[in-house]
């Protein structure tokens, strides 16, 4: 428990440890259609770090770029940097109206040397590769990862988004701390396969999207808040052919959090946190008062009957609608080549 009542936790079996609840940073610069906030990121960056919340999330991709540099800047005085663990992440490049995903060894050690630099660090704590490159067998990627933890650049390696089969090998090139993986209420497809594997490997577990890009914050309600070029008006969940059968899931969760005395938000939360002490939310948000209610959600204790609850409102069928699009890649297609067919160019 850090002085500011939020739980440490080990994230992971390699000594790595983190505020329990962390901060996805992304909605924090401007990315895919969604205006940088009006709010202070760096006031609400440092309310984190001073609340507890020091498990920091970035990527070279968020801004794209900007994200890093605004982390830099709010790290810069006072020892942030010291009391904070930096997440950041390589592998998905946005140019020309398109997106590329790598994981060659030069660019690996490339975006590895200019996200230290943007973020202005000796080394990133948690370095995770942010999609799986399907055309590099995985341990080539890991290979290069694995030099860069030896020459202190990089502490811990993580994955994001890769299928049981990618970890188990990736693994067994370097061990993985974390694998990150969007895992909610209303996505719990990795509970299949991902999690178990994780388990068993000693691997930690970080959940992006907890509150499913905000709607178990805001509800239906929250496509008439958000700009009509943000990108989550374009998410299969979100169109109007099944936005009113998920409703029905919210209300559920909105009816059960009303008799817990929290709110949605911090049930939705507090379910993750109760899934095991190896399990780290990433909620992120603009607004200072939602970061207080997200810590919230540490202290919302379930009994086994409510999760069982939440387990059945929360069940597979209760959701319409992907959570990407069909062109956007993630752990169902991230198997890599075997070793023996890479040929370095």
């Amino acid at each position: 428990m850090s002085d500011c009542g939020v739980r440490r936790m080990k994230l992971g079996s390699q000594g790595l440890e983190v505020s329990a609840q962390g901060l996805g940073c992304m909605s924090l610069s401007a990315l895919f259609g969604v205006p940088a906030p009006k709010t202070d990121p760096i006031a609400l960056l440092h309310h984190a770090i001073g609340s507890g919340v020091t498990f920091l999330d970035t990527a070279d991709s968020y801004g794209p770029q900007t994200n890093e540099l605004l982390l830099a800047k709010a790290l810069k005085n006072n020892g942030m940097r010291e009391k904070v663990e930096l997440a950041s992440k390589f592998g998905i490049i946005y140019g020309e109206g398109k997106r590329e995903i790598k994981g060659d060894p030069f660019y690996v050690r490339a975006a590895c040397e200019a996200s230290l630099k943007r973020l202005d660090v000796d080394c990133i704590d948690l370095y995770y590769q942010h999609r799986i490159d399907t055309r590099v067998p995985i341990e080539i990627t890991m290979g290069e990862m694995k030099k860069l933890v030896e020459e202190g650049k990089i502490k811990y390696i993580g994955l994001s988004e890769a299928s049981a089969s990618t970890i188990r090998r990736a693994h067994a090139v370097h061990p993985i701390t974390a694998v990150q993986l969007e895992w909610s209420l209303w996505t719990r497809d990795v509970e299949e396969e991902v999690v178990p594997t994780c388990r068993e490997l000693g691997i930690g577990i970080v959940a992006y999207s907890p509150l499913g890009r905000g709607f178990f914050a805001a509800g239906p309600k929250l496509l008439e808040n958000i700009e009509n070029n943000d990108y989550r008006k374009t998410l299969p969940r979100f169109q109007p052919e099944n936005l009113g059968h998920n409703k029905i899931l919210y209300e559920k969760v909105y009816a059960m959090s009303e008799k817990k005395g929290c709110t949605p938000a911090q049930l939705a939360l507090a379910w993750l946190h109760h899934q095991g002490d190896d399990v780290c939310p990433i909620p992120g948000t603009t607004k200072i008062e939602n970061l207080n209610q997200n810590i919230g959600a540490l202290s919302v204790k379930l009994t086994p009957e409510e999760m069982s609850e939440l387990e059945s409102i929360g069940h597979p069928e209760s959701v319409k609608g992907e959570r990407f699009s069909n062109m956007v890649p993630n752990f169902k297609n991230s198997d890599t080549p075997p070793l023996s067919s890479w040929k370095a160019a």
